[in-house]
């Protein structure tokens, strides 16, 4: 239904309001007379409606909305509102200049919802593909203690962080991979294509090869006769690993689990889980969200399944009477540190000061430790390809500098 909503067409509508006015604008939905329904509902007669054109909308090709998207438009409203325009107008403002074109879409959906008399959270969680109950739960915390304005702006930093730390351990995941594939097509190549004319030219020899030369010549045999069954057998392996990452839970456990130990990245997953941890539960908790309930939404904010199924037992424990403190530190995964300073901010009230002082020293351990990786990881990889292939090109020039001695 979320998908539906927002690939409602853009309508073009004329009519007169109470005062017999002549007036016009715009509207998406999903047919002319549910846009005259809600004209009605505002009070204005409907003249005209008439479908927008495709070109109309910009002629731009639909793009994907991004989580970054959905952060961008939250710091953008909260500043609208922060500045005294309207809900409605905000959101009129911010569709209408967002780059995206899915995204504006979406925007003036929830602005189309909103006029109708829905509350705000309402009509943001009739799109839960793009507003998870996270930003849902908060929206509506805010309108029911008429601080949407400042939870907004929550809201927006939240996101913003979070997008950042998630950039930041993409960064360290994905760069080590890219050049291992990069390493593997560049050796793929002369397996297939450079090896073999040095094999030709060596049968006229007439000599025994150097091992080394003969060890890289049978694998060139092998990639030459057998690459159909290489890569067809790495594409199926990655395409059951894509499908067993979106469908099998316990095969995301495993994975999970195993992150976190991992040397090197593991100490890594760890910081950034607990950093999205205190961030999330901080800012739940400032706007006034109870702990028990909160814990739900941080559960699935959290990001790994490990700590996903720690934090619902501390829920758990939390709803009979159990301090927050005491249930992190039987869950044996946060550091003492963290314990002792969520445990400070219990007794002090200011459990969500304590919190964002967690994510943001954790959120700068992160930082430094990915800064520290691709500044260790750069020379270890070139050596590693120097290795490589340069082994391949003395493997294939051994012979003739044999032949140059013997000559």
């Amino acid at each position: 239904m979320a998908e539906q909503a927002v690939k409602q067409d853009m309508f073009a509508w004329e009519g007169t309001d109470k005062a017999g006015k002549r007036v016009k604008g715009e509207m998406s939905g999903s047919s002319d007379a549910l846009i005259k329904a809600t004209l009605r509902r505002q009070g204005i007669n409907p003249l005209k409606v008439r479908k927008k054109p495709k070109s109309l909308l910009g002629g731009r090709k639909q793009k994907k909305i991004t989580a970054k998207d959905i952060a961008y438009f939250s710091r953008q409203l909260a500043t609208m509102m922060s500045a005294g325009v309207p809900l409605v107008q905000s959101f009129e403002i911010v569709g209408r200049g967002h780059d995206n074109p899915s995204m504006q879409d979406l925007i003036l959906t929830v602005k189309s919802d909103v006029e109708a008399g829905n509350s705000l959270a309402d009509a943001l969680a009739r799109h839960p593909i793009y507003f998870d109950e996270l930003y849902v739960n908060l929206v509506r915390a805010g309108e029911a203690g008429g601080i949407l304005e400042t939870l907004l702006q929550k809201i927006a930093t939240y996101k913003e962080k979070t997008e950042a730390i998630k950039a930041k351990i993409k960064k360290a995941l994905t760069y080590p991979i890219a050049i291992m594939v990069v390493a593997f097509i560049v050796t793929a190549i002369l397996m297939i294509f450079v090896i073999p004319q040095f094999a030709e030219l060596f049968k006229g020899f007439g000599a025994d090869l150097p091992a080394m030369t003969q060890i890289v010549i049978d694998l060139s045999d092998f990639f030459v006769a057998y690459w159909w069954a290489i890569f067809g057998t790495l594409g199926l392996a990655l395409a059951a690993f894509v499908q067993a990452r979106k469908r099998s839970r316990g095969f995301n456990h495993f994975l999970d689990r195993a992150l976190l130990h991992a040397p090197i990245f593991g100490a890594i997953v760890n910081k950034a889980t607990i950093a999205r941890y205190a961030r999330t539960l901080g800012t739940m908790f400032a706007a006034g969200v109870p702990l028990v309930e909160a814990m739900q939404s941080v559960a699935g904010a959290s990001g790994n399944i490990v700590y996903e199924q720690a934090v619902l037992r501390m829920r758990d424990d939390i709803a009979t009477g159990t301090q927050l403190q005491v249930s992190m530190r039987e869950s044996q995964l946060f550091p003492n540190m963290v314990v002792q300073m969520v445990a400070i901010g219990e007794e002090s009230g200011s459990l969500d000061t304590m919190l964002n002082k967690v994510a943001d020293f954790y959120e700068s351990e992160v930082d430094d430790a990915v800064d520290n990786l691709s500044a260790l990881m750069e020379p270890m990889i070139m050596a590693i390809l120097g290795v490589l292939i340069g082994g391949l090109v003395v493997a294939m020039y051994l012979p003739i500098f044999k032949m140059g001695q013997v000559v």
